[in-house]
Formats: structure tokens, sequence, C-alpha cells
């Protein structure tokens, strides 16, 4: 018999003996079709693995290395801010270390054109908490975001921005309501003004986005989209591939964790002028804010969306067609059944829908 510490002898019985008499195989424990498995493992019903590597993007640390496990990681997407970074950088890393917070700050290059790279990989020499994750190739902040929480080895990750807008003073703020409240799956920072660029029409456009939105989650949201929050990484795995590749990731898992009964505290924070260029373009990205508040809570709740215009055209359908059967007995218009067919068929859709939301696992 082998003595190899990792075999395990397992009796199997062979086609050629009877079924009491069995023939030892030896199996290494640990191994199965070729892959590493670990013998002490349990399989998790209904649970996703946690991603903790891309091997397409790998992480670059400083001079000492990525350090123990952190409490908090702050992904900060970086894209074509090479002026300004290192500014947001020290004041990250000044108020998180006066803080009891131990983190690190994962900085995503999307690929910029400008020398931000470089600025960061400088940076890394000097701020032991700072890594890098670099992008081949532009994939948008839902992108960044989504890629850094997957990479995160903090249980608490705080997304912010790296253009100096955000109150990033109040980031340890943010984190002690998660560590003190497990009620609060979720803190954003609401700003109480609006700064960016075509302030004429985004007040109304984000104002009017945000009562859709609470319309439809039944919940009273201060701020929609603010790109300053943090959230319990294991609460949030389920729901970042649900993420979409522009800014209205941050609209996304807001909706996310409302539908799913995870609660979320506001605080309010001030909003400063943004320093760069705005990468922001009103009427492509207000476009598809509303198609992510739509097709997320479609997602969640279909009978929410779809059923009541169906609903309506059943209804109307069946008036007119009282109508027209009074005017021109046995007679129907085809305005009429289109109208009342229309309706069938999009509350079937919507029945349709709710089945498959209610039969999946998971999200």
């Amino acid at each position: 018999m082998n003595e190899h510490p990792e075999t395990e002898v397992i009796p199997v019985p062979t086609p050629a003996s009877p079924a009491s008499v069995t023939e030892p195989i030896a199996i290494r424990v640990g191994e199965l079709a070729g892959r590493d498995v670990d013998p002490n493992a349990r399989p998790a019903t209904g649970e996703r693995a946690p991603v903790t590597s891309h091997p397409a993007y790998p992480i670059e640390d400083g001079p000492s290395g990525a350090g123990p496990k952190p409490e908090v990681t702050i992904v900060l997407p970086c894209y074509n801010e090479g002026p300004h970074v290192l500014k947001e950088i020290e004041r990250i890393t000044t108020v998180m270390n006066a803080s009891e917070f131990t983190y690190e700050v994962l900085c995503i290059d999307d690929a910029s054109t400008d020398d931000t790279l470089a600025v960061l990989r400088d940076a890394a020499q000097r701020y032991a908490h700072l890594r890098i994750l670099p992008f081949r190739r532009n994939g948008g902040s839902g992108t960044a975001r989504r890629i850094g929480t997957q990479q995160a080895r903090g249980e608490i990750v705080v997304w912010t921005d790296a253009d100096m807008t955000y109150e990033n003073e109040r980031i340890p703020d943010l984190v002690r309501v998660l560590r003190d409240d497990a009620t609060y799956d979720q803190v954003v920072g609401a700003r109480t003004t609006e700064e960016g660029t075509h302030k004429w029409a985004r007040v109304p456009a984000k104002w009017f986005i945000r009562k859709v939105a609470e319309w439809l989650t039944k919940t009273k949201i201060p701020d929609l989209n603010s790109g300053l929050r943090a959230f319990r990484r294991q609460v949030a795995l389920p729901y970042l591939r649900l993420l979409p590749a522009g800014f209205s990731c941050v609209t996304t898992i807001t909706i996310a964790f409302l539908s799913n009964q995870h609660d979320i505290k506001y605080i309010e924070t001030s909003y400063a002028k943004r320093a760069g260029t705005s990468k922001f373009h009103f009427v492509s990205d207000a476009y598809r804010y509303i198609l992510q508040v739509l097709r997320m809570v479609m997602y969640f709740d279909p009978l929410k969306v779809l059923m009541p215009p169906a609903l309506w055209l059943i209804l109307i359908g069946v008036v007119k067609g009282v109508v027209d059967m009074v005017r021109h007995p046995f007679y129907f218009p085809a305005n009429t059944v289109l109208l009342f067919v229309s309706g069938v068929m999009i509350a079937s859709l919507a029945l349709l829908a709710d089945l498959v939301v209610r039969s999946r696992d998971g999200v």
C-alpha cells in the first residue's frame, strides 16, 4: 500500500470480480480531474465562490508588498486624472491613517492616455497602502468599480472618485456606520449641492430619475447616484454582474440593495467642483440612467413595471370594444383588437418575467 501522506486508498469494485471483492485504487486527495481541491472544503449551496484574482490584470503592489488583509478597501477609478490624482491619494491616506481602520487604496487606471499610471506607480513607492490595477483598454467607471470590488481584500468596500469632488474626509464616518450598526449594508454620502457640468439640465433630470426610482423601490432616496459610498463586500458580490460599464453603476448598486431588502443609510456630505475635465455626457448618460433604473426594477420586480400599462391597454381595449359593439354590432376595428391584444401580450410577458425572477436562484 502506498504510504504517501496525501494518498487515500478507496476500495472500488472491479468488473471481473464479485461485488463483494474490491481492489484498492489510489486516488490523491486534493486532485479531481486535474484540478486542485481542498479536501476540507464544503460546497456552499446557492453561493458563488468569491473572485480572488483577475488574471488579465495583475495588481501592482509597492516595495513592501500587499501587506496583511485590511478592514477597508477604497476603490479609486482613475481615467486621465494625472494632474490631481496624487492630491486625492494624499487626502484619502491622511484621513485613513488618522482613523482606527486598516485599509488599502486600490487605484484602477482605466487605460488613461495621460501620465496617470506613471503618477500612480511613483506614488506606490511612497504610500504603503496603495495598490494599482492597470487596465489595458478603457472599460468605463462601472467596469473599474466592479473589478475593483472583486479584487478588494477588505470586508468593507468604499467607492469614491479621483476628481476632488467628494468629501473623502468623511470616509471613516461611512465605515463606522457599517461597523457599529449591523442593520445597514450600505452607507451613501448624499450630496447637498450640485456642482457638475450642465447644471441647468442635470438638476431636474436627476430629480425626475430619483423620483422614478423612489416610486419603483418604495423608498426615499436622497441621492441616487452619489459616487461616494461604503458597503459590505459580501452583500454586494452577487449584484456586481449587474453593473453596467458607465456611470450608472452607482444607480444600479443602490437599486439592487433596496430591491433585496438591504438597508441604506444616507449621510449628508459636501460636493465640490471637479478638477480636470468632466467625463459625463448629459444626453447619453441621462438616457442610460433612465434605462438602468427601469432595467434594474424589471430584473427584481417586473410586475411593477409591465403590469400597469398592460392592464390599462386591456381596459381601454374592452371599453372601446363595447362602444364599437354599440355603434357597429359584431364589428371590431383593427385598433381595438390591437389595443386588447397588446395588453394581453404585455401582461403575459410580465407574468413570465415574474416567474423567472421568482424561480431564479440567488439574485
